[in-house]
C-alpha cells in the first residue's frame, strides 16, 4: 500500500490544544497520524510558539508569519483571510501532487490559485463565519469593533461562495452542513476532534456547579454574567467560574458574591473540577458551530445543565438537562443538586458518545473521503 501524504493548513499553531478551534486541530491530526497519514502541516503564527510536539505527529511543520497590517483591513477580502496567505507556503504546497485540507475559512486565501486549479482540495469550516461574526458585533461594547466585526461579516459572506470550490467540504455540526449544502453538495458532517478517549467514571461529585470558558471571549463573558447576575444571585449554591482573561467588570461582581469563585489554572485542574463538579452548567447566546466545551463536559463530568443554543442540533439534547431560562436553570439546579447521574443516563451517554463522536470514526471518514480509491480497513 502506498504512503498516503497530506498537507493541513492550519489557522493557528494548533499547540497548546487549548481553545476550541485548535483542539479540533490537533487531535485530528493525531487521529490521522495513527491511521498511518504521512501530515505535512502549515501553521500560520501570531502570538504562540513553534513546538515539538507536533512533529511527533508530523512529517514537516512548517510556520509562517501572519501579516497582522492595520492596511489590510481595506482589502476587499475579509482580514481573517488575506492576512493569511504567505507566498512561501504556496511555493511548498506546489512541490508535489498530495491533497490540501484547509482548516477553516479563514486559510481559503489559496482555494481559487490558479496555480492549484488541478490539485485535490479539501475544506473543514469551522463555523457559519458571517454569522459568528455577526453574532459578535451584536455583543461587542466598542463602537470601532462593532463597525469592524459588521463589515468582516459582510466580506465573509461574499466569500463564502469559495466553498464551491474544494472538492470536499467538512462541516462541524449538522446546522452547518445543512447551511454549506448550497455551495456544495459534497459536505460530510464531521464533528470536532477533542481530547477525550473515554468516559471518565461516574460519580464521587461535590457540592459545586461549573463553568467554563475562554473569559476573554465576549460569549463567554456575556454567559458568565448571566449566570452570577441571574441564575445564583439568591442563591445558597456554589458556582466556580473558570477561565482566563476575565474582564475587570467581571472579576469585581464575582469579588462581590460570596458564593461564587473565579478560578484560573490549567487543563489539569480543569479537568479535575468538570469530573467533581455536581453540575457542569453551560448557557450560551450563540448557538454557532459545535461546543468543545460542551463535549468535555459530557465526557468528564456528570449533570450537564445547558440552554437550548448550547445543544441546538447538535445530537446531544438527550445527554443534557436543558432549559429555556434563569428561572428554568434555577429549577433545574434544585432537581439535580443532591441526586447523582444515574447509570442508565451515564451508559445512555457512553453509548452516543462513542457512537458519534469517536476521534478514530471520523478521521477514518474522512480518509475515505480524501483518498477515495484505496480506502482504510
Amino acid at each position: 500500500m502506498s504512503e498516503k501524504h497530506l498537507h493541513i493548513v492550519s489557522f493557528d499553531i494548533p499547540f497548546p490544544a487549548d481553545y476550541g478551534g485548535v483542539i479540533d486541530v490537533f487531535y485530528k491530526v493525531k487521529a490521522l497520524h495513527a491511521l498511518g497519514i504521512k501530515v505535512h502541516l502549515h501553521c500560520f503564527a501570531y502570538g504562540r510558539e513553534a513546538t515539538d510536539e507536533l512533529k511527533k505527529y508530523c512529517v514537516e511543520v512548517y510556520y509562517y508569519p501572519r501579516n497582522m497590517n492595520k492596511t489590510l483591513l481595506i482589502h476587499p477580502l475579509p482580514f481573517i483571510v488575506v492576512s493569511r496567505h504567505h507566498d512561501a507556503l504556496l511555493e511548498r504546497l506546489l512541490q508535489d501532487r498530495h491533497p490540501i485540507l484547509f482548516e477553516g475559512l479563514h486559510c481559503g486565501y489559496y482555494l481559487d490559485h490558479h496555480r492549484l486549479k488541478d490539485r485535490p482540495k479539501f475544506l473543514r469550516t469551522h463555523n457559519v463565519e458571517h454569522e459568528y461574526y455577526q453574532a459578535l458585533a451584536a455583543q461587542e461594547h466598542s463602537w470601532l469593533k462593532r463597525i469592524y466585526l459588521r463589515k468582516e461579516a459582510k466580506k465573509l459572506e461574499q466569500f463564502e461562495r469559495q466553498c464551491a470550490l474544494p472538492r470536499a467540504l467538512f462541516a462541524i455540526s449538522p446546522k452547518d452542513l445543512e447551511h454549506f449544502k448550497k455551495w456544495n453538495e459534497k459536505v460530510t458532517y464531521i464533528p470536532p476532534f477533542h481530547s477525550n478517549e473515554e468516559l471518565a467514571p461516574n460519580g464521587g461529585k461535590k457540592p459545586f456547579a461549573l463553568y467554563h470558558g475562554s473569559l476573554s471571549v465576549m460569549e463567554n463573558e456575556r454567559a458568565a454574567e448571566f449566570l452570577v447576575d441571574q441564575v445564583f444571585n439568591d442563591s445558597e449554591k456554589s458556582l466556580k467560574v473558570f477561565g482566563k482573561g476575565a474582564s475587570p467588570r467581571l472579576v469585581k461582581k464575582i469579588a462581590r458574591t460570596k458564593n461564587i469563585e473565579l478560578i484560573d489554572g490549567d487543563a489539569v485542574l480543569l479537568q479535575g473540577l468538570v469530573q467533581e463538579a455536581q453540575v457542569n452548567i453551560l448557557p450560551t447566546f450563540q448557538a454557532t458551530g459545535m461546543k468543545l466545551k460542551l463535549l468535555f463536559s459530557l465526557f468528564n463530568g456528570g449533570h450537564c445543565l445547558v440552554n437550548e443554543p448550547m445543544v441546538e442540533g447538535t445530537g446531544l439534547e438527550t445527554c443534557c438537562e436543558v432549559t429555556a431560562d434563569a428561572s428554568g436553570m434555577k429549577a433545574s439546579l434544585e432537581k439535580l443538586w443532591n441526586t447523582p447521574l444515574s447509570s442508565s443516563a451515564y451508559e445512555a451517554r457512553k453509548e452516543i458518545l462513542q457512537r458519534d463522536f469517536s476521534n478514530a470514526k471520523q478521521a477514518r471518514k474522512m480518509v475515505n473521503k480524501i483518498f477515495p480509491n484505496n480506502n482504510h480497513h
